[in-house]
C-alpha cells in the first residue's frame, strides 16, 4: 500500500551500483523501487502495446503512475474531453492492473472554474474509474469548494513540495489515495531533502494505514531523487 519512486526510470551512471546490473533500465529500476511516475506521457503519446511491454517487464507488485498529456491539461486547459482524452486512457490502460494512478498536473496559470472542472472530470470518470490525483498550481484551487468538487469525482489533491497554495503540502480532497510529489526545495528540481525531512514524511505516511500512499521524487536534475527515495524507504522501515 506504500509506493515510493522517482519521476522517470533513467539511471545515472554514478548511481548504477544502486540497481541490479542486468536488464533494461526499467527492469533495473524496478529492482530497487516498487513504483514509478511516467512523465514522458506528458510530452508525447505512447502506443498501448508499449505500455503493455512495460507492464510485462516489472514484478507483479510494481505500479505505474501516468502523467496526463499536456495537450489536455496545459494546451486545451481541460476544455477538451472527447477523443484525445479517450485515446490517452485507452493507451495507458495497456498497463492493466499495474496502472496504479493517473496524475493530472495543471498549469500555474489555470484558475479554478467549477464548470470546466465538472465537465472535464465527468468525462474522465466515464472512461477511467481507477485512482487519480490532481496537482493544481494556481492559488484558487486551494479552497474547500475546489476540494469538494474533486472529491465528488473521487480525485485526490496532490501534496506537493514546494506548495502552490495554502495547505498545498498536505494531501486533500479524497481519502482513496494519497500522493506526495516532491520537486525539491529551495531549488526546484535540484535540491535534495535532508534526513530530518524524510523522517517526518515517513511518519506522516504511516498514518494512512488503509489507504494507498505514493511518494514520487521529481528532484531529478542533479540525481537527488533516487537517493532521497532510497532514504525514504529506509525511514519507512524503522
Amino acid at each position: 500500500m506504500v509506493y515510493v519512486g522517482v519521476a522517470g526510470w533513467a539511471i545515472r551512471k554514478e548511481q548504477s551500483e544502486l540497481f541490479a546490473a542486468a536488464g533494461s533500465h526499467l527492469q533495473r529500476y524496478a529492482s530497487r523501487f516498487n513504483a514509478v511516475e511516467i512523465n514522458s506521457s506528458f510530452y508525447k503519446p505512447h502506443k498501448r502495446d508499449t505500455y503493455e511491454k512495460w507492464a510485462a517487464s516489472v514484478p507483479d507488485a510494481f505500479r505505474f503512475s501516468v502523467k496526463m498529456p499536456k495537450w489536455l491539461t496545459h494546451e486545451d486547459c481541460l476544455e477538451e474531453s472527447g477523443e484525445p482524452l479517450a485515446r490517452f486512457v485507452h493507451e495507458a490502460s495497456g498497463l492493466g492492473p499495474k496502472l496504479g494512478c493517473i496524475l493530472i498536473q495543471l498549469p500555474p496559470g489555470l484558475a479554478y472554474d467549477p464548470r470546466t472542472v465538472e465537465t472535464f472530470f465527468t468525462a474522465f470518470r466515464t472512461r477511467y474509474r481507477g485512482a487519480a490525483v490532481c496537482e493544481p498550481r494556481h492559488p484558487t484551487w486551494f479552497t474547500g469548494a475546489a476540494d469538494a468538487r474533486l472529491e465528488a469525482h473521487r480525485i485526490a489533491r496532490v501534496a506537493a513540495d514546494p506548495p502552490c497554495g495554502d495547505g498545498g503540502d498536505a494531501p486533500a480532497a479524497s481519502a482513496r489515495v494519497v500522493y506526495y510529489r516532491l520537486h525539491g526545495s529551495p531549488l526546484i528540481y535540484h535540491s535534495s531533502y535532508d534526513a530530518a525531512y524524510l523522517e517526518r514524511l515517513a511518519t506522516r505516511m504511516r498514518v494512512f494505514a488503509t489507504t494507498p500512499v505514493w511518494c514520487i521524487f521529481d528532484n531529478t536534475a542533479r540525481g537527488a531523487a533516487a537517493v532521497n527515495a532510497i532514504d525514504l524507504q529506509r525511514a519507512l522501515t524503522v
